[in-house]
């Protein structure tokens, strides 16, 4: 099975199981590449999100016009931020980024329960680092890159370039199928 992959200078196409690592320079230019991710040729997504509250994802997802009725959320930060929640079929919360087995196994569940073309945002590995470390990040990405193998979905993962060291970036590089490099002026490269 393919995937069309709408976003410039990259393939027209990727594998089912492929996962790929969107490199970035902040966090305001990733909303744009992240939707262009999600909503194209998807029955179903998962939107992983370690950076922003549920309520603020959708509102990302209803700027840039992504079909919601197909989104689920999993949102990390608000049960530690004592934020009111409402837990419902399109929203899940885990306590804190912190947790990443429960990370791993609500993204299970979530592809073991939908069928068709699935896509999975997890938005960002450089908080997941920020709250655990970075081995138990890399250890966690790389059982959720193979779900996405096994469950024949794809995957788009965030990770700040100034952030990390080169060798921390390196680490992550090596677990995936391919980058997408987004620089400061809002340009992309890949390489897949």
């Amino acid at each position: 099975m393919e995937y069309t992959l709408a976003i410039e200078n990259t393939p027209e196409t990727i594998p089912a199981g492929t996962g790929l690592l969107l490199l970035h320079p902040s966090i305001g230019e990733t909303d744009r590449i992240d939707t262009q991710f999600l909503k194209t040729d998807t029955d179903h997504l998962l939107v992983i999100s370690t950076r922003t509250t549920a309520r603020e994802v959708e509102q990302k997802l209803e700027h840039y016009e992504v079909d919601e009725d197909s989104a689920t959320i999993l949102d990390t930060l608000s049960v530690e931020r004592g934020y009111t929640r409402r837990q419902s079929d399109h929203v899940k919360y885990v306590t804190t980024p912190e947790d990443l087995d429960a990370i791993i196994a609500e993204t299970r569940e979530f592809l073991d329960t939908h069928e068709g073309k699935l896509r999975v945002s997890l938005d960002s590995i450089t908080e997941m680092v920020y709250y655990a470390d970075e081995e138990q990040a890399r250890e966690a990405v790389a059982e959720i890159l193979d779900l996405l193998d096994e469950y024949d979905a794809v995957g788009l993962f965030h990770l700040a370039r100034s952030v990390h060291d080169e060798d921390v970036r390196e680490n992550f590089k090596e677990l995936f199928d391919g980058v997408i490099e987004l620089d400061e002026s809002g340009s992309v490269s890949s390489s897949l």
